[in-house]
């Protein structure tokens, strides 16, 4: 593909602007939404230009308009010269991307952490939010650490390696096996735990490289770090602060903690076995106080990785550049320190020493959960707290969508440890009857997945119930949109059918809030009952009435079944998503939605592409602005409308003045408002229309994820045009000869509206009228004007 260099004058973007000719040039910015999509189909023409960028990220121009601002015949131009950024690579682009799935739970609580509530004068319980988000991030590491510990550890080394018909059926581990290898060096139980070991330093260290890695191939680009303009007001949003998409030093400190408390796990495994064997009676004394040492050292070590995790973030209010050079290299550091003494301790000869049951330390687990539950019943609290400082009465779940997302978050990181666990498990021990297999919490804790999808299928079948109901009253709605047409039943119930299911969205809140709940009381008692009764729960539950004892051993059974059915088709789709484009492209919108934020409670999550898009979006519209003097329209769709809008919070308000805003098929009020009420709120989205140029938003009724601004009072019709109607035509036309197909969230081009309204806010672009909102054509319409555009009907 051909390329050319941008042309740009030297200099910052807050230097003295040069406008070179002033040839009149505007300038459109397309951004596309999740998928992605190819700059050839965004600009209409099979020759493009990547003009700025790089592999990954790229500002592209048809062929002819490389050098249309100093052309002599830019005067000549019907229209402005469209841009294309194209950042689906950002999410989607090599085979390495599918093995995010195994970052899903960490993803998740990341999104907790940017959940919170608007709240005022509340700093100190803001941060006390953040801190408890942070602090279950924390326990998903240790969770992921130490159901490798048992995998490795426990199954493999301790219980296969130690009993003769498991180490028989499988050979690799003959030489760990006292039977099998005569007493070989390694078969002592400290050696084979410390050898196991390197399998979750492993895991660790590859969490490490791959943070370490994707900061600097996607996070690592700065913002423009510029001064405060003197009419600069603080504005409601964090978004527009200059260090907020630039967390280097957050992301730094974290990863150490994190690093270090992988390490810790590993290490507090393998020399626990040993410490509880030194203080039976008649252990080495000698060795003994060094276990004490060493057990007293790692405790030291856990209060500086919670210390560390406990700090604050960073500094929004200015690009932090620097870095905490005592935590980010002496702290891991440390902890692998302690895991080499650790694995020294354990390898000590230790006469007469063998492996039975499982491995010393069962209540891990029980203590992860434990500590989890309580997290999340603080943070609902304080969650709560916050919401009734500042209610917003479109937030979900009255504040709580950030506590219930974090008990998603532990439940899938509870669901995948266990089902590896499981998974090893069972094919160590083809019988069942030669090793005891994992910690009974795990079995009750994937006992509990079937009643949980029982109650998540009754929840699906009201929501199908409503769906049906919404549908019935939808039909008469199309019968009013098309009021001059020969009404066809199968049509009309086609398209009620798919505004209903667009309608569902909005009561995703009440399955997380319903899935979260349940969970939570799941989890609770699968917690209570591994830790009253220590056996399984067809074990435990012999002797009671013969329909709970049925119950209970179907439970299990069907629960280890589920955790092995799901474990499978996760490594299934992984793999797929690896050799398969298309599969990759699909596991990339999941990416799009949830890896925007950046990393603010977990550095192993998956890396934040806005922090490479937002400041890409953000200095190319301020260099354009300060470089020829002319205005801009970014036009967004769907997620490509949160970087649009993100991107013009990060412009100077003399820059954001100059661009107009159009968006549609936009998540922003919908999505991002209502679950990221402090970031995008009413208040937030109202300041962005006041400090743009002019914003537009289109949307539709069969859209699931599009939909209207709802700014209060008369700037709500200032934003929003009316729904568009979807399909174009109800029948056949003169112009449609054709049915119409239902578009639904895509192909926003297709509707005659999205142009009529793309034309008013490109006509504001032209350099001889005298202000932003003093046009004889304003396509912001006042009070007065219609709300519904040219097609639609106003929505409910």
């Amino acid at each position: 593909m051909e390329r050319a260099q941008e042309h740009v004058s030297p200099g910052g973007p807050d230097q003295p602007a040069r406008r070179p000719g002033e040839t009149g040039t505007a300038l459109e910015l397309l951004v596309h939404g999740v998928g992605g999509t190819t700059p050839q189909e965004m600009l209409n023409d099979p020759r493009t230009v990547r003009i700025t960028g790089d592999n990954i990220a790229a500002v592209f121009r048809r062929a002819d308009d490389v050098d249309a601002e100093t052309s002599p015949d830019a005067h000549r131009r019907d229209g402005p010269v469209p841009e294309a950024y194209v950042w689906c690579n950002l999410t989607s682009g090599n085979g390495t991307r599918a093995l995010w799935l195994l970052l899903l739970p960490f993803m998740v609580v990341n999104l907790a952490h940017w959940m919170r509530p608007t709240a005022r004068g509340r700093r100190r319980t803001v941060r006390l939010y953040g801190l408890l988000v942070r602090l279950a991030g924390l326990t998903l590491t240790v969770l992921l650490v130490a159901a490798a510990c048992e995998v490795a550890l426990d199954l493999a080394a301790w219980q296969c390696a130690g009993t003769l018909a498991c180490a028989d059926r499988h050979s690799w581990l003959g030489f760990l096996s006292p039977t099998v290898s005569d007493g070989g060096w390694w078969s002592s139980p400290g050696r084979r735990l410390a050898l196991a070991a390197f399998v979750p330093t492993a895991v660790t260290a590859l969490l490490w490289y791959l943070s370490k890695r994707t900061w600097s191939d996607y996070e690592s680009q700065q913002p423009i770090d510029r001064a405060p303009e003197p009419d600069e007001d603080g504005s409601p949003t964090a978004l527009g602060r200059p260090g907020f998409w630039y967390g280097r030093r957050l992301v730094a400190r974290l990863r150490a903690a994190h690093t270090a408390a992988g390490l810790i796990t590993v290490a507090a495994a393998v020399a626990s076995a040993a410490a509880r064997r030194d203080r039976e009676p008649g252990g080495p004394a000698v060795l003994n106080i060094l276990g004490l040492l060493l057990e007293a050292a790692l405790a030291s070590c856990v209060v500086a990785v919670v210390w560390v995790v406990c700090r604050r973030g960073r500094s929004e209010n200015r690009l932090d550049r620097e870095l905490d050079e005592r935590f980010v290299r002496r702290l891991p550091l440390a902890a692998l320190v302690l895991l080499g003494l650790a694995l020294l301790y354990a390898g000590w000869e230790r006469p007469g020493w063998e492996s039975a049951g499982r491995l010393p330390g069962d209540l891990t687990f029980g203590g992860i959960a434990l500590v989890q539950g309580l997290l999340v019943v603080v943070l609902a609290v304080v969650a709560q707290i916050l919401h009734r400082t500042d209610p917003d009465r479109r937030a979900v779940l009255r504040g709580l969508g950030g506590p219930a997302v974090a008990m998603l978050a532990c439940a899938l990181g509870g669901v995948m440890s266990g089902g590896v666990s499981q998974r090893v498990s069972d094919w160590l021990d083809g019988t069942g009857t030669s090793i005891e297999g994992p910690p009974v919490l795990l079995t009750w804790q994937a006992s509990v997945i079937p009643p949980l999808i029982l109650v998540l299928l009754v929840l699906f079948g009201w929501l199908g119930r409503r769906a049906w109901q919404l549908a019935r009253a939808e039909r008469e709605a199309v019968a009013r949109d098309y009021p001059d047409e020969a009404q066809d039943r199968a049509r009309t119930r086609r398209i009620a059918y798919t505004r209903a299911m667009a309608a569902l969205t909005d009561r995703g809140p009440r399955i997380v809030a319903v899935t979260s709940g349940v969970t939570l009381l799941l989890g609770a008692g699968a917690l209570v009952g591994a830790l009253t009764t220590d056996e399984t729960p067809g074990e435990a539950a012999q002797g009671a009435y013969p329909l709970v004892h049925g119950a209970a051993e179907t439970a299990q059974a069907l629960g280890s079944w589920l955790i092995g059915l799901g474990f499978i088709l996760f490594v299934t789709w992984g793999r797929r998503a690896y050799k398969d484009a298309a599969a990759r492209r699909t596991i990339g919108i999941l990416w799009d939605v949830g890896t925007f934020w950046p990393r603010a409670a977990h550095p192993f999550a998956p890396p934040c592409y806005a922090e490479r898009a937002v400041p890409d979006l953000t200095w190319r519209m301020a260099t354009w602005t300060r470089t020829t003097g002319g205005r801009l329209v970014i036009s967004g769709h769907s997620q490509g409308s949160v970087l649009a809008a993100a991107a013009a919070w990060q412009l100077a308000p003399s820059a954001r003045k100059r661009v107009a805003l159009l968006t549609y098929g936009s998540p922003l009020e919908r999505l991002y408002g209502r679950w990221f009420p402090a970031h995008f709120g009413p208040a937030a989205l109202s300041s962005l229309h006041r400090e743009v140029d002019c914003w537009r938003n289109l949307y539709r009724l069969t859209d699931p994820i599009g939909g209207p601004m709802r700014l209060p009072g008369d700037r709500g019709h200032q934003v929003d045009h009316g729904p568009l109607l979807d399909p174009l035509a109800y029948g056949r036309t003169d112009l449609l000869p054709l049915p119409a197909p239902i578009l639904g969230h895509s192909d926003y081009h297709a509707d005659p509206a999205f142009a009529e309204e793309r034309r008013k806010l490109l006509n504001r672009l032209r350099p001889d009228l005298p202000g932003p909102r003093h046009t004889g054509e304003p396509p912001c319409p006042g009070p007065d004007a219609d709300p519904q555009g040219s097609s639609g009907r106003s929505s409910a």
